[in-house]
């Protein structure tokens, strides 16, 4: 990276300088564990860097999304993002932190949960904020489950199911019945597995 003249390394000091260290005021009700939000981050930096003339902005290099499921069944949306944060100060110089951001919602904030993740712990290196642990730290702790199917996956085990009920006479309704399913819609691996357990078990058609 080219050597970066102008007051921001000046200027990021001093946020250093008056910043100081942030408690762990929060708390995870799961775990029940202290861990420092994303609100007591900007809360403690926005009088400092306002001071010192820093401000930053965000660019989001890359992103993942996949659907996974819940310990209960429910459905999650999982993200990870590697962002670039770009300090500035009034001359127009500028240092750039990358980093990257993960987080899981039931709904639809997972992306902003990633974002605030990967701000909060942008900000604790650039500005070495005083921490007792470096931990990934949100105020949920969601279960994981098996991932969500793929299509593909969805229609190879219906395949495999309907050359099985074709050999042994049995019709998926039936055979969704027998690990308490209603339709294709509520299969995942495990139930795959034990239907297809089930019809090791099964004679073809005709035979006892």
């Amino acid at each position: 990276m080219p050597e970066t003249k102008g007051r921001i390394y000046e200027a990021i000091s001093g946020v250093m300088s008056d910043v100081g260290s942030i408690g762990k005021n929060d708390t995870n009700e799961y775990d029940k564990y202290k861990f420092r939000g994303i609100d007591a981050v900007m809360n403690a930096l926005y009088p400092a860097m306002v001071k010192n003339h820093v401000f930053v902005t965000p660019t989001v290099l890359d992103t993942h999304r996949e659907e996974r499921a819940g310990k209960n069944g429910s459905n999650m949306m999982y993200s990870i993002l590697t962002v670039k944060y770009t300090f500035y100060t009034d001359d127009g110089s500028s240092v750039e932190c990358v980093v990257v951001g993960e987080a899981m919602d039931r709904s639809d904030k997972s992306t902003n949960k990633a974002m605030s993740a990967a701000f909060k712990y942008a900000c604790f290196q650039t500005f070495c904020i005083p921490t007792d642990e470096m931990k990934d730290a949100d105020a949920e702790s969601p279960e994981i489950g098996e991932r969500v199917i793929s299509e593909a996956d969805l229609k190879k085990w219906l395949a495999a199911i309907d050359a099985e009920c074709e050999r042994t006479g049995l019709t998926r309704e039936t055979v969704f019945s027998t690990v308490s399913i209603k339709s294709e819609a509520e299969l995942n691996l495990a139930v795959f597995k034990k239907i297809m357990n089930k019809f090791e078990k099964t004679p073809d058609k005709g035979k006892k």
